[in-house]
């Protein structure tokens, strides 16, 4: 069973620093997290270093990620190099040789990365591979499956196709 790693003797007092090898845990509290070959289920840190490393849930003010696999992630600033993310919601974000599920951001930096749906204020990048991107400021080299007007045609043909099946359902089992 994963532990609970928090050194401090008071729970209003955080631990200055975790490191933490070849380990896993449930949760980790402190100020800096550092994690090499490991696995924690909750982060909760002001800056946090992973590598080789898989967490599932981070509240941080900073995260550096290299060779690491990441699930919910909240934060001020995260940088991933070669690793993945479910979901980020950050003031910036910089991804290099990556994947993203969903990101927002003010501002995003992606470099030869593949994300599901992008959401920022600016996003630059060199070689991003998106489904969907939303941005007021776009820079770089971007490929969209869906650009606006196959995004419209899309919701059209889904709803007329959802509304239909409602409607064949409804009439199938409907009671008299």
């Amino acid at each position: 069973m994963p532990d609970s790693v928090s050194t401090s003797d008071s729970d209003n007092e955080l631990p200055q620093v975790s490191n933490l090898s070849q380990s896993s845990v449930e949760s980790v509290k402190a100020e800096l997290v550092r994690m090499n070959q490991s696995a924690a289920q909750e982060i909760s840190a002001d800056e946090v270093e992973l590598h080789l490393s898989a967490a599932a849930e981070l509240k941080v003010d900073k995260v550096d990620a290299h060779e690491s696999a990441l699930a919910l992630m909240n934060a001020r600033e995260v940088s991933m190099q070669t690793s993945a993310a479910a979901v980020v919601r950050a003031d910036t974000v910089n991804v290099v040789n990556g994947a993203v599920g969903a990101a927002v951001a003010g501002t995003a930096n992606l470099g030869n990365t593949y994300a599901g749906v992008v959401a920022g204020r600016e996003v630059r990048g060199e070689r991003i591979e998106a489904l969907v991107l939303f941005g007021n400021r776009v820079e770089g080299e971007v490929h969209t499956v869906m650009d606006a007007r196959s995004a419209l045609i899309a919701g059209l043909l889904g709803g007329l196709f959802g509304g239909v099946l409602f409607l064949l359902v409804r009439g199938l089992f409907r009671r008299d």
